[in-house]
């Protein structure tokens, strides 16, 4: 099936878990909400999404070559081993609430004011973004990387299993709880008590 210019954007439309396959064959959406799709290991290669939701869809190990993720939200999703590093970064803006990111890769992005709710990050990596006023609520970091990150006026103030040195990364007014000392000091080999 071949598809003119204009069958390949769709606009205001739910695709669920039947529809996986449907979804590869267009390029662009636009107010669209995936619910419950199995797309993981597909190739979203220069696809665009605008103001899309992903509800209860497992995106593991798709490949985002100079896809476009502009106001797109994840919720409830199962998204490992991602490389956002490969999305286009313009107008690039995402949010994530209760969803499996382990093993992915946010490298070198400009995520300024990114949400991640309630998400296990489990070594993900955020060397080199720019996540200033990012917030991290409830999330699991553990063996996250952060280097040369810059998280002024970040909130991680209920985040949980992170290690971050300041000396390596920018983290001037963000917010982490007395309990989240521990991991900002882990570098000086020290032992915290009470």
């Amino acid at each position: 099936m071949v598809l003119t210019m204009s069958e390949q954007c769709v606009v205001n439309r739910v695709f669920k878990a039947s529809a996986s396959a449907e979804i590869l064959a267009y390029s662009e959406f636009e107010d669209c909400e995936f619910i419950g799709c199995d797309l993981q290991k597909q190739d979203l290669t220069h696809k665009h999404f605008v103001d899309c939701k992903f509800v209860k869809t497992d995106l593991s190990m798709v490949t985002l070559n100079d896809t476009m993720l502009r106001n797109v939200s994840f919720v409830d999703c199962k998204m490992l081993g991602i490389i956002f590093s490969d999305c286009s970064e313009f107008l690039l803006a995402v949010s994530f609430a209760n969803c499996v990111l382990n093993y992915s890769s946010f490298t070198d992005l400009p995520l300024k004011g990114t949400i991640y709710n309630n998400c296990k990050l489990k070594e993900v990596s955020f060397v080199g973004s720019d996540m200033r006023e990012a917030e991290f609520i409830k999330c699991d970091l553990e063996d996250a990387q952060f280097n040369y990150t810059n998280l002024e006026l970040a909130d991680l103030s209920t985040a949980f299993n992170f290690s971050i040195d300041p000396d390596n990364n920018s983290v001037g007014m963000a917010k982490f709880s007395f309990y989240g000392l521990a991991g900002l000091l882990q570098r000086y080999n020290i032992d915290i008590v009470g």
